[in-house]
């Protein structure tokens, strides 16, 4: 095991890499009582087509979010109840690109490491247990295809995205769940599931050492292959279509606004595009740009107004959205702030604030062990070091923001999804 210091953050991370691929990376803390481990697999809502064992294979969309909820069954009873019992907080979660279990406590952490380990890898499903789950999943989908904001979201991937598979929701829909068959998730399970296209990250006062004892332990020895996958191929740099409206029961417009941004490649590359995103947000929509200002004072936004940059294998987005009573306006304003910063350039001022409130908000981050252990593994997947964020952020400056904003807020590249009130259809 190797470890290595970052002194801008005050960091050290211990790294190894196991026999079976598997990599681990160790935040210690001293003297904390709570730790915190996320054990997390580079597979989400978004790989529905791969080749396993020379032959490609296409799942019904919501696969992998499903396998998340059955993964905590086990032979001898739910993996959940059996860490409550030895008081860790335990919960799992679904993302288009990764999924992620994890759990934190102040005792018997290793005991509790080896139940996550455990039931991560041996799954355990039988028809009857599936077709119960896809009761409760059906439910939990008609439950979000009632939510606007839901609604709102996948409806602007529409019109960003021609075929990507970013567009189709992460849990499916209630008939691409029913063709989902215990078979579809031992395959997916054995593709995916095998530690080398795993990460195990940990936060807390514990010893590294001891943490890939415990994997070497619970875990396969040998690695599974290398697993190729297909979104599509390349999409269009134009936005699919320029607007989506719905209707539905809401007392005021919401609206996601939308611009589809170059698509980043791994390593340093990923690491710079997420924060030179993260940052022409700011200048452009954050809450001290000079059109945050303008929007709220004409009443066009409220406190609800959020916007973000995403990315993705495959694909990225800059997207805002909120309530609005004319969306349109607001498209147009967007776009006409993104046309003037292009042209005169982003005040060095405003970039100044902009840079330090992003890197302090980075640096808070680090107080939270969850923050820490998922960064952690998103960073990997994308074949970087999160903790290196701070040399990257010093070396990115105004005209590479201007840069983003002119390539990316235009009109061909802008879609905007509309949930208005009305009766739903």
């Amino acid at each position: 095991m190797v470890s290595k210091q970052y002194p801008r953050l005050g960091e050290t991370v211990f790294h190894e890499i196991l026999e079976n691929g598997l990599h681990v990376y160790v935040d210690r803390r001293r003297d904390f009582q709570k730790s915190y481990a996320f054990f997390a697999t580079n597979y989400g809502g978004m790989d529905m087509r791969f080749r396993l064992e020379g032959a490609w294979k296409n799942t019904p969309a919501g696969v992998a979010h499903f396998l998340e909820h059955k993964m905590f069954d086990t032979q001898d009873g739910n993996a959940l109840q059996d860490l409550a019992a030895n008081g860790a907080s335990p919960n799992a979660f679904t993302s288009s690109a990764i999924t992620g279990y994890f759990f934190e406590s102040t005792e018997k952490f290793f005991d509790n490491l080896r139940i996550l380990l455990s039931f991560v890898s041996i799954p355990w499903f039988t028809p009857e247990s599936v077709d119960k789950e896809q009761g409760i999943i059906g439910q939990e989908i008609r439950m979000v295809e009632d939510d606007p904001e839901n609604q709102v979201f996948y409806a602007l991937m529409e019109c960003l995205y021609d075929h990507h598979p970013i567009r189709v929701p992460i849990a499916g829909t209630q008939q691409s769940i029913a063709r989902i068959t215990a078979g579809t998730l031992y395959a997916c399970h054995k593709a995916f599931y095998n530690p080398a296209n795993m990460v195990l990250t940990v936060a807390g006062d514990v010893d590294p050492a001891q943490v890939c004892a415990v994997a070497r332990e619970i875990l396969p020895g040998q690695s599974g292959q290398p697993i190729d996958r297909d979104y599509g191929g390349e999409e269009a740099l134009e936005a699919a279509q320029g607007e989506k409206e719905l209707t539905m029961e809401v007392s005021t417009p919401i609206f996601q606004l939308g611009f589809k941004c170059d698509p980043a490649g791994t390593g340093a590359e990923w690491l710079r595009r997420s924060l030179t995103g993260e940052l022409a947000c700011e200048v452009l929509l954050g809450s001290s740009s000079p059109l945050y200002a303008r929007l709220y004072g004409e009443g066009l936004i409220n406190k609800n107004f959020g916007y973000g940059f995403e990315l993705y294998p495959g694909c990225a987005l800059l997207a805002a959205g909120g309530e609005s009573r004319d969306p349109r306006k607001v498209r147009d304003a967007v776009l006409a702030e993104g046309e003037r910063l292009a042209r005169e350039g982003v005040d060095p001022a405003l970039f100044g604030r902009v840079k330090k409130g992003c890197y302090g908000a980075k640096v808070r981050g680090l107080n939270s062990f969850e923050h820490v252990c998922i960064e952690l593994a998103q960073a990997h997947f994308a074949g970087v070091e999160y903790f290196t964020f701070p040399e990257t952020f010093d070396a990115i400056t105004p005209s590479d923001v201007e840069e983003c904003i002119r390539s990316w807020v235009t009109p061909r590249r802008c879609g905007l999804a509309v949930v208005r009130p009305g009766e739903e259809r």
